[in-house]
């Protein structure tokens, strides 16, 4: 039995290691994969191998505390980032690919212009993690920049993405590579691309204030500031903004539930009887609150719960992430 499920994982690297040299995420000898096959080991490729022509002798198994392979084939010699992204979270793939177009990018810049919806959906803040070996000799940084987006970028080197499939860390690097030749394109046309709109707020109700996260007087703050932003509330107009939100905070009995009037939030109730409701464990909301980590990608990555549909959420996108936004304007403790 534990012969067959190690093999057919075996196959399923195979087959998506075709998908990753195909679509020119990582050429020759370049990337890495893996693939938790149970508590205590995972299968990873071996170095030196091909990705676009794997064979089932060069996917090698790794015992996680050993943090060696069991057999003679030695694996990738990243395999010390794959060890520790398996020990930090509850992941069940590693894809590590060497795009490049994503590479020749963030060699000159470390931030993302997002030109299109899908992208600031799907990728919101993508990390990028300075890099000084070609193989990743420093992965803590790496660790700690994956708790506040599930793709990383490693500055002249490649991506690290992480997920429960393949296919889900795979879609992430693909949207990532779209995105940065969306930029070129765009840049073909007109020389400066101009940043979207994002107006500043006249008054900082708390700036010299930090408080607890979740209090009532922190989730309060927020409500001010977004009751007093003419960008909310002249699209929460347009849009017809009107809808009740709550968030929680997992593991308490912490939540509040926005009740939206038009762009205005009329009322703010400890209850989380709402059509949608947002909830996550405390690190999780502290990304959030910082301003690392954004909401709806926070959603889509499985970082954060939303109990409703995201579909009937998404039309009010844009005043949501101008209201996400907002949320790192109030320090926090």
């Amino acid at each position: 039995m534990i012969f067959c499920k190690e093999r057919a994982l075996k196959k399923e690297m195979i087959k998506i290691g075709q998908r990753i040299y195909q679509t020119g995420l990582a050429v020759a000898k370049s990337g890495n994969i893996s693939v938790r096959l149970d508590a205590e080991n995972i299968l990873i490729t071996a170095t030196g191998t091909s990705l676009g022509n794997l064979k089932y002798r060069d996917i090698v198994k790794v015992n996680l505390d050993a943090g060696k392979s069991c057999g003679k084939i030695q694996p990738s010699s990243e395999l010390s980032l794959h060890n520790l992204v398996y020990k930090n979270f509850n992941a069940r793939v590693v894809v590590h690919c060497h795009p490049p177009l994503i590479n020749g990018y963030f060699a000159v810049t470390s931030d993302l212009k997002a030109l299109t919806f899908e992208t600031k959906f799907y990728l919101g803040n993508v990390p990028v993690i300075g890099q000084e070996t070609p193989t990743v000799t420093q992965p803590g940084p790496v660790i700690e920049a994956l708790r506040t987006n599930s793709l990383v970028v490693l500055k002249n080197h490649g991506t690290v993405a992480i997920a429960d499939k393949f296919s889900d860390a795979l879609n992430i690097t693909e949207a990532l590579e779209e995105a940065v030749r969306t930029i070129a394109v765009a840049k073909i046309f007109k020389q400066d691309i101009l940043d979207e709109l994002d107006k500043t707020i006249k008054q900082d109700l708390t700036a010299n204030v930090a408080l607890p996260m979740f209090s009532k007087e922190h989730i309060q703050a927020i409500v001010d500031l977004v009751n007093k932003d003419e960008f909310i509330a002249s699209k929460g107009k347009e849009l017809d903004l009107t809808v009740k939100l709550a968030i929680k905070l997992d593991g308490t009995d912490k939540a509040y539930r926005f009740n939206f009037e038009k762009g205005r939030i009329v009322k703010l109730d400890f209850d989380v009887d709402a059509p949608f409701v947002i909830s996550a464990p405390a690190n999780s909301w502290e990304q959030v609150f910082l301003g690392k980590l954004d909401s709806f990608v926070a959603v889509t990555q499985g970082k954060m719960k939303l109990d409703g549909q995201l579909g009937q959420l998404s039309k009010w996108y844009v005043p949501f992430t101008r209201l996400f936004a907002l949320f790192k304007e109030v320090r926090i403790k």
